[in-house]
């Protein structure tokens, strides 16, 4: 997994984004477990407690629970990972709109506009 940190954000929020939208992508799979906290710190090149931070807010939320001695998995949950992944998606498109009636289009020229583009990638 690629990690792409900035210093624009606090970095632990920036984890939490990541890891988030792997168990949405599927990366992660319903009940996995999740790699340790030095391996994943690790992998982003960050402070294992950054990487602690960005995990226990994930177990605020219900997205991953810690079993005792075993480590941390991704909730069992389907429909709140399904919830997520619309949440999400609605959020970029809410965005993309946004952007949108920066540059003048209208809601109805937006959606022609994507209509098009999705005949040109299917052709």
């Amino acid at each position: 997994m690629a990690w792409n940190l900035d210093s624009s954000r606090p970095i632990y929020a920036q984890i939490a984004e990541q890891v988030r939208l792997d168990i949405v992508s599927g990366l992660y799979q319903p009940g996995t477990k999740l790699p340790s906290v030095r391996e994943l710190a690790s992998q982003a090149k960050v402070n294992p407690n950054t990487m602690q931070k960005a995990l226990a807010e994930l177990e605020r939320s219900g997205l991953v629970h810690s079993m005792r001695t075993s480590g941390r998995f991704i909730t069992e949950d389907e429909e709140m990972i399904k919830q997520l992944k619309e949440n999400l998606a609605a959020d970029q498109i809410r965005e993309f709109l946004e952007r949108m009636s920066c540059m003048g289009f209208q809601p109805q020229d937006t959606l022609q506009l994507i209509e098009r583009m999705i005949k040109e990638e299917e052709a």
